[in-house]
């Protein structure tokens, strides 16, 4: 038997199976990921948490390239990764997504139980009274020349909701993953490098937990040997095949 048939056997027996999906599924939408040879981080340099709160100027830059995200990923639709995630759910053999993604994506293909462990730019938060906005207000704000958008109700700085390097990940999210994650009898790592820690320990989380692993993605990760399969195909290709295995 294949892997992509394997893949197909085991996505038929699941009940409690988890989407675990990183930047890769979503390069299909026209986002780029991180870490691939076209990656955001070959070509710009991160802005870290605690350089955006002391820095004005590590503000600028981060609010500057933040608008560039925040375009791309509002002109992005859903594709086929996302919305086979919303099928396979509705037939009852995914029951959670866990994404590493900003984009909000799995919310527009209509996902559901999406546990955004990076956050999101779709909300824009105080730093330090935490009052929020929709990121859209800020973004208008920016580009009419207020390049490192204050809080209008405390002075805090602005920052999307999303999780920067340094940054503390979001306890509610990280606990709510650990819990499906120890309950999945399949878990699926989707457009993953696995690098990025917390979260790259998820998958082992599962696998120790008794659930069957399968990796889907471009390049080798470190959790390869791992997984029970490994399929380096196209996402939307294999998501459609994997589809076509399974009884309408």
């Amino acid at each position: 038997m294949d892997d992509l048939k394997k893949f197909g056997a085991l996505v038929r027996a699941a009940e409690r199976g988890v989407a675990f999906t990183g930047a890769g599924i979503s390069t299909e939408s026209g986002i780029p990921d991180f870490r691939g040879p076209q990656g955001v981080w070959n070509t710009e340099t991160p802005v870290y948490y605690q350089d955006f709160m002391a820095s004005r100027e590590a503000r600028v830059r981060a609010w500057q390239r933040g608008v560039r995200m925040y375009h791309r990923c509002g002109a992005a639709k859903p594709n086929d990764g996302h919305l086979i995630i919303t099928e396979l759910q509705r037939r009852g053999h995914i029951t959670t997504v866990i994404t590493q993604n900003i984009d909000g994506l799995h919310h527009d293909a209509g996902n559901v139980n999406v546990i955004e462990l990076h956050g999101t730019n779709r909300t824009a938060a105080c730093q330090h009274c935490w009052k929020e906005w929709p990121t859209s207000e800020i973004i208008a704000r920016v580009e009419k020349g207020d390049d490192a958008p204050e809080c209008d109700a405390c002075g805090g700085p602005i920052k999307a909701r999303t999780i920067s390097f340094g940054q503390a990940m979001p306890e509610h999210e990280m606990r709510r993953a650990t819990e499906v994650t120890q309950e999945a009898d399949l878990f699926i790592a989707i457009g993953s490098s696995l690098v990025v820690e917390p979260a790259a320990s998820i998958p082992v989380l599962a696998k120790r937990s008794g659930a069957s692993l399968v990796i889907v993605n471009a390049q080798p990760t470190p959790l390869d040997d791992l997984a029970d399969i490994v399929i380096r195909e196209p996402i939307g290709e294999t998501m459609r095949k994997l589809l076509g295995q399974l009884p309408g």
